[in-house]
């Protein structure tokens, strides 16, 4: 458990540093600029698949699950909000007073206080605020109702497609950040196994569209919702992470001599899709993951062995 949670604090540490925040920065806005170009291609078919997805849904059900949606994206608004103003009025007060590699450190530690702000906000008056919503949804028309909640599940759909896009971008991509980490800690050469590693990401990613599918009504009730989706990002995240930087330590991947650390790859994947519930820094999630996964895996390379 120590090495576990000094792999996720150099995690932590490594996703401050420059040479990090450029890779995590400029492929997490290409993603997002090709997810926002896709949602606008087929936001119309994406929304009617969705209304057909919900009609199966009881109305009471519908109620419940467009308080709890409606709550999740007005925490959102909120957060990108707060973000934004805090950078207007003191981000060039602040930014005067700090170096330039310190400029990325910046814009998470804001982000992360808005977010955690908000949180506090939402858990103190969760009550009030899911009453208001709910009375609003009810003097609604129906369709209204199921058309408001289509339009947040179709936003939904398209997040967890660019989930699965940086997770796809950083394992394939994830040798020059890792190789500076490598060098600089180290000094030593990554070994890889692209076909392996890559396969695994293919194959966790069927089993996450698959299962998504099952269990869709049950990403209708909340609390149990956020349990499933921690649960499916867990799923997507885990193997990936563990296999992909296993072959850059290792080269070929041994799954059984890999089974006796399985609950530190838990643990690690748990902390890294913990990043997805917060704007923005999700594109940080899978840099996080493999890092701190790397760093585990040095520490234990002598035991695997």
């Amino acid at each position: 458990m120590r090495r576990t949670i000094e792999s996720i604090m150099f995690g932590f540490r490594e996703i401050f540093t420059w040479n990090t925040m450029k890779y995590a920065l400029i492929t997490g806005i290409l993603v997002i600029a090709i997810w926002v170009g896709i949602g606008w291609l087929i936001w119309d078919d994406l929304n009617q698949v969705s209304l057909k997805l919900i009609s199966f849904l009881p109305v009471e059900m519908m109620i419940v699950d467009g308080t709890w949606l409606m709550s999740m994206f007005l925490w959102l608004i909120a957060v990108l909000l707060t973000f934004t103003l805090i950078y207007i009025f003191f981000g060039n007060l602040i930014v005067a007073k700090i170096p330039k590699n310190k400029y990325g450190v910046l814009f998470i530690c804001i982000m992360c206080i808005s977010a955690v702000f908000w949180i506090a906000i939402w858990i103190l008056n969760q009550d009030l605020i899911n009453s208001k919503i709910s009375s609003f949804l009810k003097s609604l028309p129906y369709a209204t109702v199921e058309e408001g909640l289509a339009y947040l599940f179709s936003i939904y759909i398209l997040y967890n497609g660019l989930v699965i896009t940086m997770l796809f971008v950083v394992n394939i991509f994830n040798k020059p950040f890792i190789s500076h980490i490598s060098q600089k800690y180290y000094n030593k050469e990554l070994a890889s196994n692209y076909i392996q590693r890559f396969a695994y990401t293919i194959k966790d990613t069927l089993i996450f569209m698959v299962i998504s599918l099952i269990v869709f009504p049950l990403l209708f009730t909340p609390v149990l919702n956020f349990i499933i989706q921690v649960a499916l990002w867990m799923w997507l995240t885990k193997d990936t992470i563990q296999f992909n930087t296993a072959s850059l330590v290792f080269g070929d991947v041994n799954k059984e001599r890999l089974k006796p650390y399985k609950i530190d790859i838990w643990i690690i994947s748990f902390v890294t899709v913990l990043f997805n519930f917060i704007p923005i820094l999700n594109v940080f999630a899978p840099f996080f993951g493999e890092i701190s996964m790397f760093d585990y895996w040095k520490r234990v390379e002598e035991e695997i062995n």
